[in-house]
């Protein structure tokens, strides 16, 4: 989740089940929406300010695109809807590919959607998202440095970092996906 306004995100989460109501393919009702356990950046928004900078920081240099599978495939792993929602429809409006997008959570098996540096980044973003074993395996490690110079190793290692605490932020807070426009918090 990047946001760059305590009012904007306690007010696109505090949206109510009035906003979904029906599936528009068959008119059936839905189920209704969750409501978000704490707005967290409102009660505490130094914390909000310091990981909104940490974000912009963590992802100079890092290609757009290439962000924004990291983001989503980091996100499917914690299961934030919240961020699923707004990463991926910022991947979309900056053109990436429902292929590549349906096709993230099965990225190993469908391995030729994405270029050797997209895997190496996506086996990292697992690496480090998912810590089952207690390290970064060295060769998935030796993969991403293969196609990222040390700088850009070291930006896409604190994006994924990023997304993590955001994605804990928004699973731990409940927060309501299915409100976000592309591209508002950026």
């Amino acid at each position: 989740m990047t946001t760059n306004t305590t009012a904007t995100a306690t007010a696109t989460a505090a949206k109510t089940a009035t906003d979904i109501t029906t599936d528009t393919s068959t008119d059936t009702p839905l189920a209704p929406e969750h409501t978000p356990r704490l707005q967290w950046a409102e009660f505490a928004p130094e914390v909000y300010k310091a990981m909104v900078r940490l974000d912009a920081a963590a992802r100079k240099g890092v290609d757009p695109v290439l962000l924004e599978l990291v983001k989503i495939r980091a996100s499917q792993l914690n299961h934030c809807a919240f961020c699923l929602d707004m990463h991926t429809k910022d991947a979309f409006a900056a053109g990436e590919s429902v292929e590549r997008i349906v096709q993230l959570s099965a990225w190993e098996e469908s391995r030729h959607f994405y270029t050797e540096k997209e895997l190496a980044a996506l086996a990292l973003t697992e690496a480090v998202t998912v810590l089952t074993d207690g390290f970064v395996p060295d060769e998935v490690y030796e993969a991403a440095a293969r196609h990222f110079d040390e700088a850009g190793l070291a930006q896409l290692i604190a994006a994924i970092t990023v997304i993590n605490a955001w994605n804990r932020f928004g699973v731990t807070c409940r927060l309501v996906a299915g409100h976000y426009t592309p591209g508002q918090y950026k």
